[in-house]
């Protein structure tokens, strides 16, 4: 059975702020993770991302809702979940993006949680687990170089 979580950390060369706006703002968001991003950062908001040219699989979109906004050091939200369906841990797991300044840049650790309480099959949640695992090592890479990029031109 695969395990409850994903756990990427990176170091990023951007600071905080500049972190921050990279990952919460939808132009910046399809810069480094999605192709479509239709989100507003607060609490229980909901939005949908989308990948098409991004997609590593299959074209794919899902639904998220806000679950914790802590500017600009924490942003979670519950995502994958059905279209007519409230997201729960039943239904759509916890995705966690954590900032921590370290001298000019940013230390940052994605958490991807509560994968077995999801109610699927146990082969959908081992191909999502092997799906998102392998994902997020490419997703996080990404942003790295985005967030790195975009030091210069990101005003927090």
């Amino acid at each position: 059975m695969a395990t409850d979580r994903i756990e990427r950390e990176i170091e990023i060369d951007a600071p905080v702020d500049v972190v921050w706006t990279v990952i919460t703002e939808p132009e910046h968001i399809n810069g480094w993770f999605t192709d479509t991003a239709e989100i507003e950062v607060r609490e229980g908001a909901k939005g949908r991302l989308g990948w098409t040219e991004k997609a590593r699989h299959r074209e794919t979109f899902v639904n998220l809702k806000i679950e914790r906004v802590e500017p600009p050091s924490l942003l979670a939200f519950r995502w994958n979940y059905p279209d007519d369906a409230e997201p729960s841990p039943s239904n759509a797991p916890l995705v966690e993006f954590t900032l921590e300044p370290r001298g000019d840049g940013t230390h940052l650790r994605i958490v991807e949680s509560g994968l077995e309480s999801v109610d699927r099959s146990d082969e959908a949640k081992e191909s999502y687990f092997d799906e998102h695992s392998s994902g997020w090592s490419v997703i996080v890479e990404r942003l790295r170089a985005y967030a790195a990029e975009q030091r210069s031109t990101v005003v927090g």
